[in-house]
């Protein structure tokens, strides 16, 4: 490896002293007033108590399936009992960016609003500087995890093993990432959910108050929340793409080791192995130097600048691949009579970038404000409810067409240049520059955490309309987020898919063999089936939201006087009030039993995140040791189809519901007349937005994550379910003939002699391509044979 893979695990550490870096410069930022510093400390509490929760229960499962890895390993040839510390150091380098990204969430969300007090060039500041805390954590540790992982088991432990063991031991680390990240999203999800339809069913509809007022217990959930769905879900949704995109793609590399070993290849053979770990290494420094160019001043765009530092950095990151890729790689060479070049390998890099990003424009098309797909759910939201909720299930069906065409091309371009390693290499591509692409995506959350507290701090207006714009332009680059999200879901699906076949010898997949198709359906059940159990878990949790929600403003005498004081105040200036209701509304400032609601979301999103986690893990086990490599084969292909729809579907319908709420509540002329918050039209899009909610927050981003961990699960139990395969002699026997040529020839005694030489090719126990000639004569019969 000529010491290359010595200085990987550096830029790893790099990219942790940007974080630490960082994470020092947003804790030294002025928090704001004692009533600012009060709400945020209930904030960080919430956060805090729900990840300690969840830390607990899944640490339980980490050592238990540890130890099942550890025992599988120890009977395989081409395993070993280390998988066990590969998922064991996955699972905590996931934990531990999500963690890492909470902290400096929950500290920038209330420097952010006091930031908003002076200018909204320094909000943004703070509120990107916390993202990018969470973007270089979730790349620093993936690939100093991945890179000392591999440097361990290729130079150390495991040096006498071949190539294919140490990915197979390695692809645990992918394991142990993805287990992690599906019960981060899906407890995330329904913690974040539940609170927020308690915060907007009762307090904004029963109550006529605002989702983040001081008066609505719920409000401190909605805003933890906002932290443990969106930071720490999101985190380790893209962390678990990250590196089980390069793992997928190093195991798809390997198949070239002997042939470049043999051209001579400087690497050792090991080129198309090591590229995509320093692809993602180089993402690092470019991610970094991109952070530097999001700067806006004083009425300016934040949305310009954020494009600026994301799209900036992912030009250069392209024109970067073009030499990595040519250095790293031959020209050009063969394989099974395939030939590849460097320059294909560019092109399906290109190929998943582009699609990217057309998904991510397509997301914002159809979820962003005032775009016709918006307007035409915010139209239907006059006659009621049914006809909203109608509006934005057509608005998510129809927006899949597109993201999913170009997800087919980029696969049929991806593979047309180089094979399926291309179309692991476009995944790579798309997140090579995770980190600036996760730090304008935890912005949002922390922007909206900030108009949060700028409201229960009864701040300003001109602040909160600071944060507001703000956290118009997170909801945007949100939906870019998720697009790329998607995409590098569907890609590294595949990519993990096709190294699957690889590890367990299935030379095809068969969908007319009826194992397979049983296989088939199944897997396109289970998005279904995974979506149905975090739905209801929502439901439930909001239930009892709701009814907490619906006590305490009952029961709580100062609560229940300060909001008929609104009531009665209604659509007055606070300081136009009489000095009785004003005392009344101040004497109810801190009675809410915030502690109360943050103690119901945490409780039901650990208790009901546990059996939709366990089917992700459990089914293709079962699968794949009861019905084989091929029905294996045929769910993973039913979960992928089926799963990347429902995703796409779920996750737009909900932004579209989403964005047509707050076109409502900015104020919307429809057909001459004007309507804002509290109208008819209103009431129907906040219940189209609940809807929506565990739709776009909970089920559809866990969806990303479903499919990709099942095909991290077949990958680590290929070696014990491979085929054998077959023997040389008895490949032969099943030959795939080729060509068959007839050629009749006349000799000089005028005998006619008819000659057939048919040309037959197969695979044999190594894996090489044999070719055998057998030539017959009429009258005669010989056999020669080339291998």
């Amino acid at each position: 490896m000529e010491n290359i893979v010595y200085f990987l695990p550096l830029f790893g550490v790099v990219s942790l002293l940007y974080v630490a870096w960082k994470s020092a410069w947003v804790s030294k930022q002025e928090v704001g007033t004692e009533k600012m510093a009060k709400i945020a400390t209930h904030i960080t509490k919430g956060a805090m108590a729900f990840l300690s929760a969840e830390y607990k229960i899944l640490a339980i499962f980490v050592v238990a399936v540890a130890a099942l890895l550890a025992f599988k390993g120890m009977g395989e040839a081409d395993s070993s009992p280390l998988v066990a510390l590969s998922f064991i150091v996955g699972a905590i380098c996931s934990g531990l960016a999500g963690y890492l990204g909470m902290v400096v969430a929950t500290k920038a969300n209330v420097r952010t609003t006091n930031a908003a007090r002076t200018s909204l060039g320094k909000a943004l500041e703070v509120a990107f500087g916390g993202g990018s805390v969470m973007g270089m954590g979730v790349v620093g540790l993936g690939v100093l995890g991945l890179s000392g992982l591999f440097l361990l088991y290729s130079e150390f432990l495991g040096a006498e093993w071949n190539i294919n063991k140490v990915l197979n031991v390695l692809a645990g680390f992918s394991l142990g990432a993805s287990s992690i990240a599906l019960f981060a999203r899906v407890g995330g999800g329904i913690y974040t959910k539940a609170a927020d339809v308690g915060a907007d069913l009762v307090g904004k509809v029963e109550a006529g108050i605002p989702e983040d007022h001081p008066l609505n217990p719920a409000t401190i959930a909605d805003n933890v929340g906002d932290n443990v769905g969106d930071v720490a879900g999101m985190g380790a949704d893209l962390f678990e793409s990250y590196v089980g995109s390069i793992i997928g793609t190093m195991v798809l590399g390997a198949i070239f080791v002997p042939g470049f070993a043999e051209m001579g290849e400087m690497w050792g053979g090991l080129g198309a192995v090591l590229l995509p770990m320093v692809l993602a290494a180089v993402g690092i420094l470019v991610s970094i130097a991109g952070t530097f160019f999001v700067r806006v001043k004083e009425g300016g765009s934040p949305h310009t600048a954020l494009n600026i530092g994301e799209f900036g950095s992912a030009i250069f990151m392209v024109i970067v691949s073009y030499f990595i890729i040519g250095y790293f790689l031959p020209d050009a060479w063969t394989l099974n009579g395939t030939e590849y070049t460097s320059n294909g390998i560019f092109f399906a890099t290109l190929a998943g970038l582009a699609a990217g990003l057309g998904i991510g424009k397509i997301t914002e098309y159809y979820t962003g404000t005032g775009t016709p797909p918006v307007v035409s759910i915010v139209r239907q939201s006059l006659t009621g409810s049914a006809t909203n909720i109608i509006a934005g299930l057509g608005v998510g069906m129809m927006s899949t067409a597109i993201p999913v065409l170009l997800i087919a091309a980029a696969i049929l371009i991806a593979f047309h240049f180089a094979g399926l390693y291309g179309i692991a290499i476009a995944a790579v591509g798309m997140l090579a520059n995770t980190g600036i692409q996760l730090a304008v995506d935890a912005y949002g959350p922390i922007s909206d955490n900030a108009g949060g507290i700028a409201e229960m701090a009864e701040l300003p207006k001109e602040v909160r309309q600071r944060t507001d714009k703000l956290d118009a332009v997170g909801n945007t680059t949100a939906a870019i987020g998720k697009g790329f999200a998607i995409g590098s879901a569907a890609l590294t699906a595949l990519a993990l898919f096709a190294a699957f076949m690889q590890q367990a010898n299935v030379q095809m997949i068969n969908i007319a063999e009826p194992r397979v198709m049983a296989g088939l359906l199944v897997g396109a059940m289970l998005p279904f089936v995974f979506s149905a159990m975090s739905m209801n878990a929502v439901g439930r949790a909001a239930m009892a939201m709701i009814e907490e929600v619906r006590r305490q403003f009952k029961d709580i005498p100062a609560l229940k006087a300060a909001l008929e004081v609104m009531k009665k105040n209604e659509g007055k200036d606070q300081k136009d009030w009489s000095a009785e209701d004003q005392a009344t509304f101040e004497a109810a400032d801190g009675v809410a039993e915030y502690d109360k609601c943050v103690a119901i979301s945490t409780k039901a999103s650990i208790k009901e995140m546990v059996v939709p986690g366990l089917l992700a893990v459990v089914v293709p086990v079962i699968v794949g040791f009861a019905g084989g490599p091929e029905m294996l084969g045929g769910l993973l292909a039913g979960v992928t189809s089926a799963g990347v729809l429902m995703a796409i579907f779920q996750s737009n319908a909900g932004g579209a519901w989403d964005n047509a709420k707050k076109m409502f509540e900015e104020g919307v002329d429809i057909n001459g007349e004007t309507y804002y918050k509290g109208s008819e039209p209103h009431k129907a899009a906040v219940v189209g937005d609940t809807v929506g909610d565990p739709f776009k927050d909970t089920s559809g981003p866990s969806l990303n994550i479903l499919l990709k961990l099942m095909s991290v699960v077949a990958l680590v139990i290929a070696p014990s379910i491979a085929l054998e395969l077959p023997s040389a002699d008895t490949a032969m026997a099943d030959a795939v003939v080729v060509e068959t040529v007839v050629e009749t020839t006349t000799t000089e005694e005028g005998t006619e002699v008819t000659t057939t030489v048919t040309t037959e090719t197969a695979t044999d126990a190594e894996g090489n391509v044999v070719t055998e000639e057998v030539t017959e004569v009429v009258e005669e019969v010989k056999k020669e044979t080339d291998k």
